[in-house]
């Protein structure tokens, strides 16, 4: 896919090892820029480095990744959260969604499937949207 290295990935998991294995992943399949943090602050604070997806881990400490997905989408609309969760949970999943998040997935055995599918859907997207020229139009928020 010729558009690898134009995203900029955040990772947000409080589990360091899941967040490298994921890290891991996307490396493979060479991107290049991604950066990890291991809580929902960190991750707000650095906003500003304008990531264009983030793998938001939904259980940990502190603050939880629903209410750092609704900071975010305050913040900038048009990043693509996607909510990675250790269980499936069908009130996560809508609240999820619900606050603007691209996807769901569960952290499984099909987990970087998922990630790998997501990614060349958003990529199909903003060749699209580019393609139409069209002003990404922001959401009003409740």
């Amino acid at each position: 896919m010729q558009n690898q290295n134009i995203f900029n990935f955040f990772i947000v998991d409080d589990d360091v090892f899941c967040a490298k294995m994921q890290e891991q992943y996307l490396l493979n399949l060479n991107y290049s820029n991604i950066t990890c943090f291991s809580n929902g602050n960190d991750c707000l604070n650095n906003l500003n480095q304008n990531p264009d997806i983030i793998f938001l881990d939904h259980n940990m400490d502190g603050i939880t990744g629903l209410e750092v997905l609704k900071k975010i989408k305050r913040y900038n609309p048009s990043i693509y959260v996607i909510m990675v969760s250790g269980q499936q949970n069908i009130y996560i999943s809508v609240a999820a969604i619900e606050y603007d998040a691209y996807d769901y997935i569960i952290k499984d055995n099909f987990m970087y499937d998922k990630m790998t599918r997501i990614i060349n859907k958003i990529s199909l997207v903003k060749d699209e949207l580019k393609k139409l020229n069209l002003p990404f139009i922001q959401s009003t928020g409740y």
